[in-house]
C-alpha cells in the first residue's frame, strides 16, 4: 500500500488529475476502474475522481509494489523505502511522492540557478506566491534544455529555504506565471503552490491584475493615450508586427502616459492591458516612439549613441508596479495592494544627455 497526505502544494486540483501526476504511466480507464473498486481511496472513502483535493486529505493506493513501480516509474531505493507503508504502522510524510531516478539531476540544476542568480530579489512572499525582481539578462523560462532561468531559481530558492522537498516536485512544480523578455527587468509573479498558480492565472486571464512598466522612448510624448491594434508573430524571426486590421493577429491594448520629457526622449509609464510577447516594444515603435536600447524594433543609430556614451546594451523596459484587486481568503493579504519595484541604475545614468 502507498499512502500520502495532501499538502498546500497539491490542494485545490481535481483528484483524478492529482492521480495522473503520481501515477503518470497509468491510463485514465485504469485509474477510474481502481477508484470504482476502492483500490484507490480518498480519506478512506470511495472517490470518483471529480473531488477537489484539500489540505490534510489522505490518499491510499492499494497496489502491489510491482504495480506501483510500473505506474509511478523507476524508483530510487531511498524513495521506495520512504514512501511505501508495509503494514507496520509507518506514517508517511505529508506530500511524499516516489521520485524517478532520471529527475534527480534536476535538483542540482535548481541549486546551481539559485547560486548563480544571487542578484534576484524577493519583493513579497506569502505561503502561495512570491514576487521576484528579475534583473535584465535572465530568462523567465528556459528557451533551450541547457538554459537556467528564473523558474529554476525559484525552485532552488524554495529548496534552500526548506519550504519544498525534492519529493514534492512529483506533485507540483512552482513556476513563473507571467513572463518577461530576457532583457526586460522587474517584477515577475511566481506561484509556490497550485492555489497560488490558480489565483494568478485567473487574475491574468480576466485582466483584473494591473501591470505597469517604465521605459524610455525616442522623441517627445505629451499626452496620455490608449492605443490598439492586432499583433502577428513571425515565429522563425521571433519578431512581431502590429496591424490595424484583424487578419490572423491577436487584439492588443496598450495605455501609456508621459512622466518626464528629457532632451531627445520621454520617460513613459505603460499599462500592459493585454499582454502579448513584445507588445510594448512593437506597439510603441509602430507609432514612432521606439524604446531606448531596443535593437529589434528601435532606432539603431539612436541606440548606438546611448550604448557608446552610457553602456546601454538592451531595451530599457522595467516592470515597475503591480496592483491587485480585492481578494478573499486565503489571499486577503494581497487584497487591493500595490507593489513597486525600483528602477535599475541604468535609468538614472541616462536620465539626462547633452
Amino acid at each position: 500500500m502507498y499512502q500520502t497526505i495532501i499538502t498546500d502544494r497539491e490542494a485545490g486540483q481535481r483528484f483524478d488529475k492529482y492521480l495522473h501526476r503520481i501515477l503518470p504511466n497509468a491510463g485514465s480507464g485504469f485509474l477510474y476502474k481502481m477508484l470504482r473498486k476502492k483500490n484507490i481511496t480518498l480519506n478512506d472513502k470511495k472517490a470518483d475522481g471529480s473531488e477537489k483535493t484539500a489540505v490534510g486529505d489522505c490518499v491510499k493506493i492499494f497496489f502491489a509494489q510491482e504495480t506501483l513501480d510500473k505506474f509511478m516509474g523507476k524508483l530510487t531505493e531511498q524513495s521506495a523505502h520512504n514512501s511505501y507503508c508495509q503494514g507496520q504502522g509507518a506514517k508517511p510524510e505529508a506530500g511524499l511522492a516516489l521520485q524517478p531516478e532520471t529527475e534527480m539531476p534536476k535538483c542540482q540544476e535548481y541549486g546551481k540557478a539559485y547560486r548563480q542568480f544571487s542578484n534576484i530579489r524577493v519583493i513579497y512572499e506569502n505561503d502561495h506566491m512570491l514576487i521576484a525582481d528579475k534583473p535584465a539578462g535572465i530568462l523567465s523560462q528556459k528557451a533551450e534544455k541547457t538554459d537556467l532561468s528564473l523558474n529554476e531559481w525559484l525552485i532552488g530558492y524554495l529548496l534552500e529555504k526548506k519550504e519544498l522537498r525534492e519529493a514534492d516536485l512529483s506533485f507540483y512544480k512552482p513556476s513563473v506565471c507571467n513572463r518577461l523578455d530576457r532583457n526586460t527587468s522587474g517584477m515577475v509573479l511566481c506561484a509556490k503552490t497550485l492555489r497560488g498558480a490558480q489565483l494568478l492565472g485567473g487574475l491574468l486571464k480576466d485582466r483584473t491584475l494591473h501591470k505597469y512598466y517604465q521605459l524610455y522612448v525616442k522623441g517627445p510624448v505629451e499626452q496620455e493615450q490608449l492605443i490598439e491594434g492586432y499583433l502577428c508573430k513571425d515565429e522563425k524571426r521571433n519578431k512581431v508586427m502590429i496591424q490595424s486590421v484583424p487578419n490572423d493577429g491577436s487584439y492588443i491594448q496598450t495605455r501609456y502616459r508621459p512622466l518626464r520629457m528629457e532632451d531627445d526622449k520621454t520617460l513613459l509609464e505603460v499599462e500592459l492591458i493585454t499582454g502579448k510577447p513584445h507588445q510594448i516594444r512593437a506597439h510603441l515603435a509602430g507609432i514612432g516612439h521606439p524604446l531606448l536600447g531596443d535593437y529589434k524594433y528601435g532606432d539603431r543609430a539612436w541606440n548606438e549613441r546611448y550604448r557608446q556614451q552610457f553602456g546601454v546594451q538592451s531595451q530599457l523596459l522595467h516592470a515597475c508596479k503591480v496592483v491587485f484587486p480585492s481578494l478573499d481568503e486565503p489571499f486577503t493579504d494581497l487584497s487591493g495592494r500595490t507593489f513597486f519595484c525600483e528602477l535599475p541604475d541604468i535609468f538614472g545614468r541616462v536620465s539626462h544627455i547633452t
